[in-house]
């Protein structure tokens, strides 16, 4: 990582970094952003929160094969990264809901994009996958 001086704003003010993330450097912490973000589960919230505003067992409902502890552990990594919301109502019972922040709204929208092209090469990659299993299975004989 090189050595440059960046101003980044939040909203409690600046915040200075003194380096330039590089994802391919070892200790650079955007490997953990960037692991929260594509994790299997991370990808789905994101994708599922595009429709707006959601309680948490709705989100459930929505993201097939979730646990209630996944979808927990999901959605606080996302909430500290700066992708995720967490609105509390003040009511009896408690009412939570999550949505996306400005910043979470700019990397959904790449990961529906992404997500978007793999569904649509499905045939493709179905294909490829079918000769790459062929060989292995020959192979048992």
């Amino acid at each position: 990582m090189s050595a440059s001086r960046k101003a980044v704003a939040d909203n409690r003010g600046r915040q200075w970094i003194d380096f330039a993330p590089d994802v391919l450097a070892e200790r650079c912490p955007s490997r953990a952003v960037l692991n929260d973000v594509t994790s299997r589960w991370g990808v789905l919230v994101l994708l599922a929160l595009r429709e707006g505003r959601q309680r948490f067992g709705e989100l459930r409902r929505l993201i097939g094969g979730i646990s209630e502890k996944m979808l927990a552990q999901t959605l606080q990594k996302l909430e500290t990264d700066g992708f995720v919301e967490r609105i509390a109502h003040p009511v009896v019972p408690p009412h939570v809901e999550y949505r996306l922040t400005p910043l979470g709204t700019g990397i959904a929208r790449r990961i529906a994009a992404l997500t978007r092209w793999i569904e649509s090469r499905m045939p493709e990659i179905l294909v490829a996958r079918g000769r790459a299993d062929k060989p292995r299975k020959e192979g048992r004989g």
